[in-house]
């Protein structure tokens, strides 16, 4: 999809950790509970119009995208459906997208919609459009159905292993996925409504646990376990809310170890362990948003079978997700650091 970006602030984040995850009981992505999204911020109930925030919250409940992402492209697009450019309302911009949620239609976007842009929900088409409103018709440029067809994008282009990725499909420009997710964060502030009934806290659910090399590790582990369902807070170090690096330095410190604040500090701190030999409670780091793959921007801990414990997102829970389908950066093992003594 190639759009035109609004005219919206840009906030360019400093270096500490941001993003990067999966679904469902003991299973990958464990953590995060489809059920489990952030409450809209005094900022979003001020600034989205109510048909479009009660959109963006249904949709990303049924889809399970993070609402605030969906909103923060909402905003970039088309300032939620309230922008007369050509394009929103009928017809397309210059680049061929279309709707308020502008999604390719033809020329330079290609036709992601699938088919004409308004037709009927019976017609098979290949694309992402949808029919959310149950009025037999699937246009792109109503908006419960521009919404729904944006969700299937993004979950189509790996949203909930890579936000960043699936933004910059929706718009091939670093600063569009800045923007998002700066309307992102501020839509997120309100914290989050969590049913402790349904987030995952079971022993089972977290396989390293028991299986662990030292006390200090089983320690760190059961302290991350007890953030699970906890919202994902840039910058946060708990205890309420936590940024990747702030959940590992926190359970760490839980344990008596204390290892550095950002992930590209961690990285550096070590000490390095290969692939082939990961123990439950080494960290594996991923080149991120705010990093590369030699100052890697995000981080998770290893608690074994493939699985990590990790705060992912804007939008998104703490939780468990497979690490060895992300292509990591390198793994180090913070209890064996010289001077650190992890007990028995």
């Amino acid at each position: 999809m190639l759009t035109a970006v609004l005219a919206s602030p840009v906030v360019m984040f400093a270096s500490g950790s941001l993003l990067s995850e999966s679904s469902t009981s003991c299973s990958p992505a464990s953590g995060r509970n489809p059920a489990v999204q952030p409450a809209a911020s005094q900022s979003a109930r001020n600034s989205i119009p109510a048909n479009y925030l009660a959109l963006f919250q249904s949709i990303g409940r049924q889809y399970k995208v993070p609402w605030v992402i969906l909103a923060g492209i909402g905003k970039v697009e088309s300032d939620d459906g309230q922008s007369t450019l050509p394009g929103v309302h009928s017809g397309a911009n210059a680049f061929g997208a279309a709707g308020p949620m502008q999604i390719g239609i033809g020329g330079a976007a290609g036709n992601e919609w699938g088919g004409a842009p308004v037709h009927p929900a019976s017609e098979k088409v290949n694309g992402v459009a949808t029919d959310a409103n149950g009025d037999g018709v699937a246009s792109v440029y109503e908006p419960a159905d521009a919404i729904a067809g944006a969700a299937k994008y993004l979950l189509e282009h790996g949203v909930l292993s890579n936000v960043d990725q699936a933004i910059f499909a929706y718009n091939h420009l670093e600063s569009y996925v800045q923007t998002v997710l700066y309307w992102a964060r501020l839509y997120a502030h309100g914290g989050y409504s969590v049913n402790p009934v349904t987030l995952v806290s079971a022993p089972q659910c977290v396989p390293g646990v028991g299986h662990d090399p030292n006390n200090a590790v089983a320690t760190a582990i059961a302290y991350a376990e007890q953030q699970l369902g906890k919202p994902y807070q840039w910058g946060g170090t708990g205890p309420d809310a936590f940024d990747c690096s702030g959940l590992v330095m926190m359970a760490y410190r839980a344990a008596g170890i204390d290892i550095p604040r950002t992930s590209q500090e961690q990285w550096a701190w070590g000490p390095r362990v290969s692939a082939a030999s990961v123990q439950p409670g080494d960290l594996v780091f991923f080149a991120g948003s705010d990093g590369t793959r030699t100052s890697p921007g995000h981080v998770g801990l290893v608690i074994g079978s493939g699985l990590m414990i990790e705060a992912y997102a804007t939008g998104f829970p703490i939780r468990v997700a497979p690490y060895t389908d992300r292509d990591p950066v390198g793994f180090t093992r913070p209890w064996a650091h010289s001077g650190v003594s992890a007990g028995g």
